[in-house]
């Protein structure tokens, strides 16, 4: 089990850009690269910040992502785009992406667009928080690499596609970010470091049974849909509708490389000033959250939290004290410059 230890958040930053500069990336990609993998650090989101800067570098090195690579307009009609993300660094086209999406709402109300061909955008987290607080509802998926059996089958064909939708909320957002899986792969990545198991069955291991073990999750990729058959076929759709809105590769497509690059995925922004009720939207959020959150807490004091709202008190915590890092991933890390 490896020991954790605090990073500041600007040492964390300034040791990721660093690090990219080094591996080739343009001196502005590699700043805005390490800002978003340190913010998503900073939310508590580990397994798609520091823990995953690592295969980021890797994936980098062995050409899977184009550090110099911007996405290109392939086609356009209304306030639909399309769009080649031309395998350049995930986060930066979901970013291009989000801020584009954002543009088509302002002219028309909504906008959506579809990108091919490009990589993991880390924390999908990252681009409704961003489109919630310039005041846009927003929602967001990608496929993946086939890491998910379908309901009643042994071999993965599925994604764990996660989903994003999200909106403003008092100066902030609730933003919803989740895997098809019930475990996303990282998550179960840092439980299996950590020695830790996991609070519900994830999965099954080599001799076919439910368990909590994510190290013997991982090791037969055999991990379960949320809802079981209903979280399956909420992912197969998700799949075929960002193929055939961006024009891109499946998921059964991506996993012939074996190496998880060149995914497809959907934006979608809608800007709620233009509804008829628009003065009514910010009442109306409220008062669904205080019902919400005036639900019965089934153990005694505990608060019942709508999504993205603890993130918001790890963030304070986090730049306050540092982020918890294990020290293992800190070393290689350190070990890149």
């Amino acid at each position: 089990m490896s020991s954790t230890i605090l990073i500041p958040a600007l040492q964390m930053q300034a040791t990721f850009e660093q690090i990219l500069i080094q591996k080739g990336m343009p001196t502005d990609h590699a700043y805005t690269c390490a800002e978003i993998f340190t913010q998503n650090s900073v939310d508590g989101v580990y397994t798609h910040g520091v823990n995953r800067f690592p295969r980021f570098v890797e994936y980098l090195e062995n050409g899977y992502v184009k550090p110099s690579a911007s996405p290109s307009l392939e086609h356009r009609f209304a306030a639909i785009e399309q769009w080649n993300g031309n395998l350049g660094p995930g986060p930066l086209n979901a970013l291009f992406a989000t801020d584009r999406v954002i543009e088509l709402a302002k002219a028309h109300g909504i906008g959506c667009l579809g990108l091919a061909h490009t990589n993991h955008w880390m924390r999908g987290g990252t681009y409704g928080w961003k489109a919630a607080r310039s005041g846009f509802i927003f929602m967001a998926w990608t496929n993946t690499i086939a890491n998910m059996p379908a309901w009643g089958a042994l071999d993965p064909k599925l994604g764990n596609n996660p989903f994003v939708l999200a909106l403003p909320y008092q100066n902030e957002a609730i933003v919803l970010d989740m895997a098809m899986s019930q475990f996303s792969f990282g998550a179960m990545e840092q439980s299996a470091m950590k020695g830790e198991t996991l609070t519900v069955p994830g999965g099954y291991d080599a001799a076919g049974k439910l368990s909590r073990d994510p190290e013997a999750i991982l090791e037969t990729g055999r991990s379960i849909p949320i809802g079981f058959w209903k979280g399956a076929g909420l992912s197969l759709l998700l799949d075929i509708l960002a193929t055939v809105i961006s024009g891109g590769a499946s998921t059964h497509e991506v996993s012939k490389t074996k190496v998880e690059y060149g995914v497809s995925q959907v934006f979608i922004a809608i800007d709620p000033s233009r509804f008829g009720h628009a003065e009514e939207v910010e009442k109306m959020v409220q008062a669904i959250i205080q019902d919400y959150q005036e639900s019965t807490p089934s153990e005694g004091g505990n608060k019942i939290s709508f999504p993205g709202e603890r993130v918001l008190a790890t963030r304070a915590k986090n730049l306050k004290n540092g982020v918890p890092v294990l020290q293992t991933v800190w070393d290689s890390i350190e070990a890149l410059v």
